[in-house]
């Protein structure tokens, strides 16, 4: 019987945007152009990272490793968006969306270790400079990479395994522009408490957890930073962060806010859901170029190397 209810669904409906039919290709336009800004900017920030021998620290490997994140966590729900702005049937199949909300939870899972992973980094920058390289070695920085990916994806298999189990009902809408598994679960005529629970229960030790550790890591950094006696000294060490700090902010406050909210479709939480999906990707290789003298620097080297004997 679950096998039949589960086969006689094969589609849901992405209502997406709640917008006039007029707007949508005004909001195409706009989100390709974000879109196509976002592959830009992480494809030059890689690039470069990679191409610049002062770029080769632990600091900057782990902002490549973010910048491959935003290329794919955009590129997972992005492209389905446009494509349901311009289209009338706005479907997607049962397991095309299983495979994106696996997706959308393992590249957010990543990402949230990760940057758990470049705050404990940039407090051994600041509080042991000297051994700074040797602490945040090859090996290690390879393994925390590693671990972050492992650890989300392990995660989100297991939460996406027992979705895949659920049997569908007639009910077919999300309201929503992409799959989220929080968005499944009103579908389901299934019991999903045991759902709910094993996502509740990876959002607390997953993300609430990496938030925890970013927190303490910036207490020792502020308690690292206060205890410099110079003021120039104090403020190259807090500038090395703030990039990194505005990242986590956008992150977690856009991602927290939307998973928060019920999943009603609301212009409030679709507001929430697109910076968190959509303009956070893009806005991060900014954030690094312009609050960052050292890549502004190799931007302007790799610009001398491959653009000015084209001048």
């Amino acid at each position: 019987m679950a096998m039949k209810n589960y086969s006689a669904i094969s589609e849901f409906v992405l209502l997406g945007l709640p917008i006039e039919p007029r707007i949508q290709a005004v909001l195409f336009v706009l989100f390709l152009l974000i879109y196509l800004l976002t592959l830009m900017g992480n494809f030059l920030m890689l690039l470069m990272i990679r191409a610049d021998f002062h770029l080769h620290t632990p600091m900057y490997f782990f902002l490549g490793q973010l910048s491959f994140l935003d290329l794919c966590h955009s590129s997972v729900t992005v492209p389905k968006m446009l494509e349901n702005l311009l289209s009338e049937s706005k479907t997607i199949f049962v397991e095309s969306c299983l495979a994106q909300a696996f997706f959308v939870f393992a590249t957010g899972g990543t990402e949230a270790c990760l940057l758990a992973v470049m705050a404990y980094d940039r407090y051994v920058a600041i509080s042991c400079p000297l051994l700074y390289g040797q602490l945040m070695n090859k090996q290690l920085c390879a393994g925390l990479v590693w671990g972050s990916w492992g650890l989300a994806f392990v995660d989100a298999l297991i939460n996406i395994l027992l979705a895949a189990s659920l049997d569908y009902c007639e009910d077919q809408t999300i309201p929503h522009f992409s799959c989220e598994l929080s968005s499944l679960f009103p579908l389901s005529c299934s019991d999903t408490s045991p759902n709910f629970i094993l996502l509740l229960c990876s959002s607390v030790l997953h993300f609430f957890g990496t938030f925890i550790m970013i927190v303490s890591s910036y207490a020792c950094i502020v308690s690292t930073i206060l205890s410099i006696s110079s003021t120039s000294g104090r403020s190259k060490a807090f500038s090395t962060c703030s990039s990194h700090l505005t990242t986590v902010i956008l992150f977690y406050g856009s991602g927290f806010l939307s998973y928060l909210l019920p999943t009603s479709g609301s212009p409030l939480e679709m507001v929430f859901s697109l910076q968190y999906s959509v303009v956070t990707p893009m806005l991060n290789p900014l954030i690094y170029s312009l609050q960052n003298k050292e890549v502004r620097a190799a931007l302007r080297r790799m610009f001398r190397k491959y653009f000015h004997p084209l001048l």
